[in-house]
């Protein structure tokens, strides 16, 4: 199983409408990539796509990623400096434990799914939707290239 065949056509219907639903709430960016492989620490492959993605280039230095390789079965939630700034040291735990209860029981896309609209109501608290907000990121899945 590849990275790209990794959720069915229905599934990434859904995680993309979660994306875009969470960012309703907030000025906030929400990305999901997905790797095959990740052979070094999670969180280094996760920053790495952040900036080669460039999410640190949103106005308000708010972007998400939510990073999973799917061959090495690695998962990390990764917030820029603006959320960082904001938030206490462990803003992700929460959201990171229900989506890894949902993966222990197979359930990928609702794990994703609950946590992209978790992450969108916290950041809602420190980053609210306003009237001139753009979209900045793709709201689409991307990929990696191995």
């Amino acid at each position: 199983m590849s990275a790209i065949n990794f959720f069915t056509k229905e599934e990434k219907v859904r995680l993309k409408a979660a994306i875009t639903g969470a960012e309703l709430n907030t000025s906030g960016e929400i990305r999901l990539h997905l790797d095959n492989r990740c052979k070094a620490d999670v969180l280094d492959c996760a920053s790495a796509w952040f900036e080669k993605l460039e999410m640190h280039k949103t106005e308000q230095r708010n972007g998400v990623m939510f990073y999973l390789a799917v061959k090495d079965k690695k998962f990390a939630i990764l917030g820029d400096a603006g959320i960082n700034a904001v938030t206490p040291d462990d803003f992700w735990d929460n959201i990171k434990l229900e989506i890894l209860t949902k993966f222990k029981e197979g359930k990928f896309a609702d794990g994703l799914e609950t946590g992209i609209a978790m992450a969108g109501e916290q950041l809602k608290a420190h980053f609210p939707y306003q009237s001139d907000d753009v979209n900045e990121l793709s709201d689409e899945i991307s990929f990696g290239d191995e």
